[in-house]
């Protein structure tokens, strides 16, 4: 039986699971305190702290490094990449402590999957990452010559949804055509078509979610750019972290805000039944690559618990086709799922090549 330890490094956590087959002999979140995350100036330097704290761990669960066959990681912000399973490597490694495409936590997965895999003579593996880009060029043209639209965002939690449904249809991942929703603190609508994400509509430009402002009128956003005292720093956190269902009604859990709708908050039912219908309309918005000729409408996250939310998207969406609800989302098991899929020879993995890194 496989044995895999599964890694997700976060802000301030580093999630850890090992995995026998399909199966989690146990998942546990080790917490970070701003104080000891001080005096690394960037992530990469977090990498030897955080591979410490995982072997640490690995003791106490009286797991043997040596028991284990293959390691899985979350991916990190690299260039961009294909969905699926990539082995970790030299190059990915000087990529994300060097020149990732920005600071984030999951850039030291590899690392410390890297430095383990290395030691014990078993494969590293990162699964669907976060700079998975695989839409069609048509996809990615703007009006403007220099910006351009982007896969990057919940790769991993949708394709494990498509997967899922691909399986329970008894056909391969690569012969549906699914419209997923990830419905989160941010919220993203994505179209897999003949094993490809050929389109998404990210959480910068789609609905407004818990956190995320979503897509906004251009010219108030730039007249708010101007505005005297105005910071980038400033407006990210206004688009990021303080947009949605926090600007509007000062929570990010959509939970309190059914119970203000459930206590008669007129304006809290406005706003979250907005954000509903832009969740539907670009659920709509997407169709149109493949003519309307969609399999499912799958509806995942957090969110997704909510049955309200979902029954309320399948009346607006239904005409497209069936809907599927899938609600919340387990990362380290889609991690470990795909780690297996490439151990037991159902996938392989590709190879990643920095296009940064000097040559000799």
């Amino acid at each position: 039986m496989e044995r895999l330890l599964i890694l997700n490094p976060g802000s301030t956590s580093t999630k850890l699971a090992v995995f026998e087959g399909e199966e989690p002999l146990f998942v546990e979140s080790l917490t970070h305190s701003a104080q000891e995350l001080a005096p690394f100036d960037c992530v990469a330097d977090q990498y030897g702290f955080r591979r410490d704290l995982v072997i640490d761990c690995l003791k106490r669960h009286d797991i043997a490094l040596d028991s284990l066959t293959a390691i899985v990681s979350r991916g990190g912000l690299l260039t961009a990449i294909e969905a699926g399973a990539y082995a970790v490597n030299e190059d990915m490694v000087w990529q994300l402590k060097n020149k990732p495409r920005n600071e984030h936590a999951s850039n030291v997965g590899a690392m410390i999957a890297y430095d383990l895999a290395g030691q014990l003579h078993i494969p590293a593996y990162i699964y669907d990452g976060v700079t998975v880009e695989e839409l069609l060029p048509i996809n990615k043209i703007t009006g403007v010559t220099n910006m351009f639209r982007k896969g990057m965002g919940h790769n991993l939690n949708t394709r494990a949804a498509a997967m899922r449904y691909a399986q329970e249809q008894n056909k391969s991942y690569n012969d549906i055509t699914v419209i997923v929703a990830h419905l989160g603190g941010g919220i993203s609508v994505n179209l897999h078509h003949q094993g490809r994400i050929i389109d998404f509509i990210n959480d910068e430009e789609g609905p407004f979610s818990p956190e995320r402002a979503g897509g906004l009128p251009m010219f108030d956003v730039i007249k708010a750019c101007f505005e005297e005292g105005a910071t980038y720093k400033d407006m990210m956190k206004t688009v990021k972290s303080r947009g949605g269902l926090m600007a509007h009604l000062g929570t990010t859990d959509s939970r309190d805000v059914e119970k203000m709708i459930e206590g008669g908050d007129e304006h809290a039912k406005l706003v979250y039944d907005a954000m509903i219908l832009n969740i539907a309309k670009n659920i709509g918005k997407i169709a149109p690559n493949v003519c309307g000729k969609v399999d499912a409408i799958l509806l995942t996250g957090g969110i997704a618990y909510s049955k309200y939310v979902t029954s309320e998207i399948e009346k607006y969406v239904s005409f497209i086709a069936p809907v599927v609800v899938y609600p919340g989302e387990d990362e380290m098991k889609s991690l470990a799922l795909g780690g297996l899929r490439v151990l037991r020879g159902e996938e392989q993995a590709k190879e990643y090549v920095s296009p940064d890194r000097p040559r000799t």
